[in-house]
This record gives C-alpha cells, sequence and structure tokens, in this order.
C-alpha cells in the first residue's frame, strides 16, 4: 500500500492537473487549498486520503467521458 505521503503527493498532482487542464471541473469540486477543518481533531488518516483520491480519480474519468460523448454527438 502507498504510504501516506505518496497518497498526498498523488492527490496534489491530479487536483492541479484538474485546475490546469480541467478548470470548469475544478470549480465544481468546490476545493480550496486553505480550507480548514471543521473539528477540531479531524481523522484523516492514510485510508481517508486513499478513498478521496480514488474519488478525484473517479470525477476527472466520468467528467471526462461525458466531454468525449458531449463531443461525439456535435459531430
Amino acid at each position: 500500500m502507498k504510504d501516506l505521503h505518496k497518497i498526498l503527493q498523488d492527490i496534489t498532482q491530479l487536483t492541479l492537473k484538474i485546475e490546469t487542464d480541467y478548470p470548469e471541473l475544478y470549480r465544481s469540486l468546490d476545493e480550496n487549498p486553505l480550507t480548514l477543518p471543521v473539528d477540531s481533531h479531524p481523522e484523516i488518516d492514510k485510508n481517508v486520503m486513499q478513498v478521496y483520491l480514488k474519488s478525484l480519480k473517479e470525477v476527472l474519468e466520468h467528467y471526462v467521458e461525458e466531454q468525449k460523448i458531449e463531443q461525439d454527438n456535435r459531430n
């Protein structure tokens, strides 16, 4: 399994890719690097971050697929 540091790097890279290549998607993610946790002691561990990374990948894949379908329909 990936260690937490690697997972965080992957999340950062993927988020940057989304922000750069798909800014309209990035805006809808409601991501904000300055967001502070609501809980005073949030439990964020490797598993939580893996789930988050997976969800980001799924959102991007779905978005790209939808864009492809829309493009195909225009042609």
